[in-house]
C-alpha cells in the first residue's frame, strides 16, 4: 500500500513538472490567428504578432542570412537574399516596393538594417522579426531544412 501511494505521488510530481516543461506557446508559419492589418512600416515585431503577420495575404517572407545560415534552417516559405553578400541593393532593384515583406536574421541586427535599407529607398510595407530565428525557435516556430 505504501509503495503504491509513493508510486502516485512520484507520478503526479513527474506530471507536474513535465507539464512545466511544455512550450507556453507555438507559433508557425500557417497555424494560428492572421493578423487583421499590416504591420506598421518599419516595425520591429515579437514572434507572435509577425506570425500573425506572415499569413496575411501578398506577404514575401525574406532571410537577409546567409546561404550557409539559410541552410541550416530558415522558416517554410523565405527566400533568401544575404544583406552581407555584397548583392543586396541590387536584389532590392528587382523587387515591388508595394508588395509587403517581412524579414529576418539570427537576432534582428540585419534584418534591421535591410528594413532601414528598404524603407529608405521607398518600400511602403516593410516590417521584420525583433530578436530574429532565435526568438522565433525560442518561441516554438516553426523552420525547415
Amino acid at each position: 500500500m505504501r509503495s503504491a501511494r509513493a508510486f502516485a505521488g512520484i507520478a503526479v510530481a513527474l506530471a507536474l513538472a513535465l507539464a512545466g516543461c511544455s512550450p507556453a506557446a507555438t507559433v508557425g508559419t500557417t497555424s494560428g490567428p492572421t493578423a487583421t492589418a499590416a504591420p506598421s512600416v518599419g516595425a520591429a515585431l515579437h514572434a507572435s504578432d509577425f506570425a500573425a503577420a506572415l499569413k496575411r495575404s501578398g506577404t514575401v517572407l525574406i532571410d537577409v542570412r546567409t546561404p550557409a545560415e539559410f541552410a541550416s534552417g530558415h522558416l517554410p516559405g523565405a527566400i533568401n537574399l544575404d544583406l552581407t553578400g555584397g548583392t543586396f541593393a541590387a536584389q532590392l532593384g528587382s523587387l515591388a516596393k508595394d508588395t509587403t515583406y517581412a524579414l529576418y536574421c539570427h537576432s534582428g541586427n540585419r534584418s534591421g538594417t535591410a528594413l532601414s535599407m528598404m524603407t529608405s529607398s521607398g518600400f511602403t510595407s516593410a516590417y521584420h522579426l525583433a530578436g530574429g530565428i532565435t526568438a522565433w525557435t525560442n518561441a516554438h516556430g516553426d523552420t525547415v531544412t
